[in-house]
């Protein structure tokens, strides 16, 4: 892979590179990705990608549908990738597993085929149930007799719905207070559904899959388009508009900067046994207008930002159901048997982010 451009991304892979220290377990791998268009997966196929050599990955597969908008940037990383990295267009609920060349051979595979926005999952319904629930029953199926070394699957803190207060921060043990009927429950309760399928898979065939909740992961490669806060606020700093916050500015929640979020996931990947793990930080916790704040500081001190923070309705009127009121987990699990430790504090995050965004990619 040609010279990586952006400062602030290299400086994040070789972060990455040096906090995640089983790098060996991913030597001669061929790694396969759903989902590989969104968020995570940019990160994801950029380390791989720019350190495949270093790490001795053979191959990356990466498949994605491009549901809610087409990314350029998969074209070019695997253009530049010297062909260690091929892409599909590919809807893992319609398509077949078996029209896809050398997938049989991959030993290591990251299920993220999900809408994960409330903005887009809301707009998608089924779309989403299916890819969490049908989608992943296929690749289950299609791999439960290839030996493979790990299967990670992308649940997701929302299963845990809106945690009673004794139970906050959240432990993985938690069984949740999720509505069934409502705007989000197309995602959230796929999500749950998706844990006791692959719990199901690792016992009667068993598999080498885990499975990681994410708390609230922000950064760069985040579409500024997406929907979610850490996107909106990154967008109005970069265009030098007004923060709106569509509530009282009230919820809390931990905010996980993508650097560290990734090392976890690797972590979780070559984990090699049935678990559950919540990844973020554990602390701060802080409300939105908290949230906004930094945001308009790191923006003013960075790139000279000069908008207010406004408060308004939100666009949609379903926007705020079973929005949860906070959410903050424990990490304690992922600490002692991964060797987890988030380090990266909001401001110095979003700060990051902002400076991502303003260089260009």
């Amino acid at each position: 892979m040609q010279s990586i451009k952006n400062t602030i991304l290299k400086e994040d892979l070789a972060k990455i590179f040096a906090d995640f220290t089983e790098k060996e377990k991913l030597r001669d791998s061929t790694i396969f990705i759903t989902g590989c268009a969104g968020f995570l997966g940019y990160y994801f196929l950029c380390f791989f990608i720019y350190y495949s050599g270093k790490l001795g990955i053979k191959k990356i597969i990466g498949v994605d549908n491009f549901l809610v908008g087409e990314n350029k940037w998969v074209e070019d990383l695997e253009r530049k990738s010297s062909g260690r990295f091929v892409f599909h267009h590919f809807d893992v609920v319609t398509n077949q597993l078996k029209d896809i060349p050398n997938v049989k051979d991959a030993n290591y595979i990251i299920h993220m085929a999900s809408v994960a926005s409330p903005v887009y999952y809301r707009k998608f319904p089924m779309e989403t149930l299916d890819a969490n629930i049908v989608g992943l029953r296929k690749l289950l199926e299609f791999y439960k007799h290839q030996n493979i070394d790990g299967l990670l699957m992308f649940s997701s803190s929302e299963i845990y719905g809106e945690p009673i207060p004794e139970q906050i921060p959240t432990p993985e043990e938690y069984r949740g207070n999720v509505a069934t009927i409502g705007p989000r429950a197309c995602y959230d309760e796929a999500k749950r559904f998706s844990e006791t399928l692959c719990y199901l898979f690792s016992k009667v065939y068993n598999m080498s899959v885990t499975l990681v909740r994410p708390f609230n992961n922000y950064g760069p490669g985040m579409n500024i388009n997406d929907g979610r806060v850490p996107a909106d606020f990154a967008r109005a700093v970069v265009e030098n508009r007004d923060i709106t916050i569509y509530s009282d500015g009230s919820p809390t929640r931990t905010f996980c900067y993508i650097s560290d979020a990734i090392v976890g996931y690797l972590k979780t990947l070559v984990y090699k046994s049935f678990d559950v793990f919540n990844i973020g930080i554990d602390r701060p916790e802080i409300s939105i207008l908290e949230l906004a704040r930094i945001y308009k500081e790191q923006g003013k001190k960075i790139i000279g930002y000069s908008g207010k923070i406004n408060f308004s309705p939100p666009p949609e009127k379903d926007y705020m159901i079973h929005n949860p009121n906070r959410r903050c987990p424990v990490i304690d699990k992922a600490r002692k048997n991964l060797g987890y430790a988030p380090k990266i504090d909001v401001a110095t995050g979003v700060g990051r982010f902002i400076q991502y965004l303003s260089r260009g990619i």
